[in-house]
């Protein structure tokens, strides 16, 4: 990918990277079903200087992916130097994009003066994207929030300085680090950050459904979004606001038994690519089950769940009982 402003053009609608979901499993899922560019998870530079197995196994992508966008953080411009080679190394041609992450309102990061740490560190900040500029053969873009403190925005300003450094494209969540992933995003602020840039900016924050990615879309200046919690066991979401964007064609209300069929699928790919990532089906297993009859007894059945066939065998029973309520209602 050379031309970000293009690409978003005609592909607007982007898996975000998810620390702890965006697995290739899932990156799959996203992409069968329109993702237009899939993110790994937030990936640690400093792992990978490190050259840990398990930070390795977070970059590179399955088989079936056509490319990935890979995010990075971590402190210091020289290990996202580094990191920038050995990404470009490893991942070659499927290799879209690299992301830093100078949002991410986590404990544990920003205490480290990562994430959105960075975005009291403008200095710091620059030279990080410039480091990681000139030693990519690829487009370098951002992350970021409205500002690190509440009440504080500094996005704007900051997102110039960020294009200055070299940055091919800004994504800005509309909340502040200390806001967590509380209250409402503001996305004024994304339409501030565009408006200052001449560079694409993606917007981010409470994208809960596609008639919210494509009202994103036409109430900001933003050029693409970025899906996150809006894709929890709702795959389809990239492919609906792909055609109520172009088409104007009414979202679907998807049946029980698709949800379950996608389920299957999810949990095949999670199988089959990351075995011993099957705990994280507890979870996401709960999303597809969101809106069924008797969802809150499956749920609780399902988080029990341990191995690949007793998963399968949860959702036989489910949807034996979804026949038998059928019958009984015919």
């Amino acid at each position: 990918m050379n031309d970000v402003k293009t690409y978003l053009g005609e592909h607007p609608f982007l898996m975000a990277p998810m620390a702890g979901v965006s697995d290739a499993a899932y990156r799959i899922q996203m992409r069968r079903h329109g993702a237009a560019l899939a993110y790994s998870e937030m990936v640690s530079v400093a792992g990978l200087h490190y050259a840990s197995e398990q930070t390795w196994e977070l970059v590179l992508p399955a088989e079936e992916e056509p490319n990935i966008a890979v995010q990075l953080f971590g402190s210091k411009p020289e290990q996202f130097a580094e990191a920038v080679e050995a990404v470009e190394e490893h991942v070659g041609e499927k290799l879209s994009l690299i992301d830093i992450n100078m949002a991410c309102p986590a404990r544990k990061v920003i205490t480290k003066g990562e994430g959105s740490a960075l975005m009291e560190a403008p200095l710091l900040a620059r030279d990080i994207v410039r480091a990681a500029v000139s030693h990519a053969h690829v487009p370098v873009t951002v992350k970021i929030r409205s500002g690190f403190r509440t009440g504080e925005v500094v996005a704007p300003v900051f997102a110039e300085m960020l294009e200055e450094a070299g940055a091919s494209a800004i994504a800005v969540h509309g909340r502040s680090a200390k806001q967590l992933y509380t209250g409402e995003a503001d996305w004024s602020v994304i339409d501030d950050v565009a408006r200052a840039v001449s560079v694409p900016v993606i917007g981010s924050g409470d994208v809960f459904s596609a008639e919210a990615a494509v009202q994103m879309l036409r109430e900001t200046a933003a050029s693409g979004v970025f899906i996150a919690r809006g894709s929890y066991g709702n795959p389809w979401i990239f492919e609906d606001a792909e055609r109520l964007l172009n088409d104007g064609r009414e979202v679907p209300v998807r049946t029980a038994r698709e949800r379950l069929d996608a389920l299957r699928d999810h949990l095949a790919l999670t199988h089959e690519l990351i075995p011993r990532a099957m705990a994280r089906a507890r979870t996401y297993a709960t999303w597809y089950l969101k809106g069924l009859p008797h969802a809150a007894m499956w749920r609780g059945r399902v988080v029990r769940c341990s191995a690949f066939r007793e998963f399968n065998a949860l959702i036989d029973e489910i949807e034996a009982m979804l026949d038998a309520d059928e019958v009984g209602h015919a």
